[in-house]
């Protein structure tokens, strides 16, 4: 059985990546998106949605 936090993070991720592709956007420099981290995915979330 999955751990609940890691659960909610893997879920968190797809959902940034999703809003993140719905936005055109598939890579950040070098690295395509499910290559980052959390953390990375929200920091890209919230610089686009300005």
């Amino acid at each position: 059985m999955e751990n609940s936090l890691r659960a909610a993070v893997r879920q968190r991720k797809q959902y940034l990546i999703e809003e993140l592709l719905k936005k055109g956007i598939y890579k950040k420099e070098n690295y395509h998106l499910f290559e980052l981290t959390l953390s990375d995915l929200e920091k890209e979330y919230r610089a686009r949605s300005k």
